[in-house]
């Protein structure tokens, strides 16, 4: 524990650990590659992917699904995959600033030109919490799911209820974030561009498929997102989950600098990371 605060005992947060990094970007579908980037020792992919192809899903579900859910169902699976884990059991954590901002823009246009014309579809698939409903079913998983948005701080804030439920329950949780492109009148007022998802499991103990543990905690005073250091990791900053960077280019240089995700305009996530062997 920490030193009395104001007549009360601060409680020091738990470490935690990481498994299974998982990222896709058009530019960069995969960890390994994304790993090689960020570490400046590889090269983007040319030409880009289109967006993925989560082999979870059934072909004729593939094709309908749209790229918010591709892209989590891709990273989720990854991310499970690496972690040895169990999905049927896994709680999860999904995280998107704005959920599918095409079809929301789709929707809000029919509905303002002729709503006898809206697609059953495209309204199912318009909810922020849809992702994480197709990984839920796909999976057969019970365990408890969540799907957070907070605006351009969306994956700091999933990060800390990710690390709020690892240490109370004491059980791994599975993170997840995603964001797709802006499009139509809510460009102007969100920027979002290309596709970007990122994946990892937290875990309450040390596993042998641990790639970093992490002290974390909240820490009061004005935030500024971190600066971003490979050429990879910036071409990706116009997305929205782009605040997950910072921890994924870390973990792929193995950085042990402190890293300050702002979850308010002063308030942030301070993050120690520590790259295992």
């Amino acid at each position: 524990m920490s030193e009395p605060m104001n007549g009360a005992t601060a409680i020091t947060p738990p470490t935690l650990y990481i498994e299974g990094p998982a990222f896709w970007a058009p530019t960069l579908p995969g960890w390994d590659l994304a790993r090689a980037a960020f570490r400046e020792e590889g090269a983007l992919t040319d030409p880009p992917a289109k967006r993925p192809s989560p082999q979870m899903l059934a072909p004729a579900e593939r094709r309908r699904a749209p790229d918010t859910v591709a892209l989590a169902l891709e990273v989720a699976t990854a991310a499970v995959a690496a972690s040895g884990r169990d999905a049927k059991a896994l709680p999860c954590v999904f995280a998107s600033a704005h959920g599918d901002l095409g079809i929301n823009d789709y929707m809000c246009s029919t509905l303002a030109t002729d709503p006898s014309v809206l697609s059953p579809t495209k309204f199912h698939n318009s909810v922020h919490n849809a992702a994480v409903g197709y990984w839920s079913i796909g999976t057969g998983c019970m365990a408890a799911s969540n799907s957070v948005s907070a605006f351009e701080t969306s994956f700091a804030a999933a990060l800390l209820e990710t690390a709020t439920q690892c240490a109370a329950d004491q059980q791994a949780i599975l993170l997840v974030g995603f964001d797709v492109p802006a499009v139509g009148p809510l460009a102007s007022v969100t920027t979002s561009r290309g596709l970007m998802a990122t994946a990892f499991v937290v875990s309450p103990v040390r596993t042998e498929r641990a790639v970093a543990s992490f002290d974390w905690s909240l820490e009061p005073g004005p935030s500024q997102v971190p600066a971003l250091h490979s050429p990879a990791a910036k071409v990706l900053d116009t997305n929205s989950i782009a605040d997950a960077l910072p921890v994924f280019e870390a973990l792929a240089r193995g950085s042990t600098a402190p890293l300050r995700l702002p979850l308010a305009p002063t308030m942030s996530l301070r993050l120690l990371l520590h790259p295992l062997d």
